[in-house]
């Protein structure tokens, strides 16, 4: 996935934040913190994911279906790739 390299630097450090945040919903569960707070957590971390996922999404639709100088096949084969992807996240 070369397109992913371009921005490899970013999604890393995205996921880095994503790591930090899911300790903090480990912690809060082991602290006993406010059912409310770690609520707030979750939906913090699970919309930091749901950006993520946009993100490679996008790049994805942009270098394998979008990119007019891939052959059909190969165009058809990123929809596919692109469906499934949402599919699983989906559930």
């Amino acid at each position: 996935m070369g397109h992913i390299a371009a921005n490899k630097d970013s999604l890393i450090k995205r996921v880095k934040r994503i790591a930090g945040q899911l300790q903090a919903v480990e912690k809060a569960l082991e602290s006993d913190l406010d059912c409310a707070k770690t609520l707030h957590l979750v939906a913090a971390t699970r919309g930091a994911i749901n950006g993520l996922m946009e993100e490679i999404i996008e790049d994805h639709a942009r270098a394998h279906v979008a990119d007019p100088a891939l052959s059909e096949e190969a165009r058809a084969r990123g929809v596919e790739e692109l469906l499934e992807a949402i599919r699983r996240y989906s559930k």
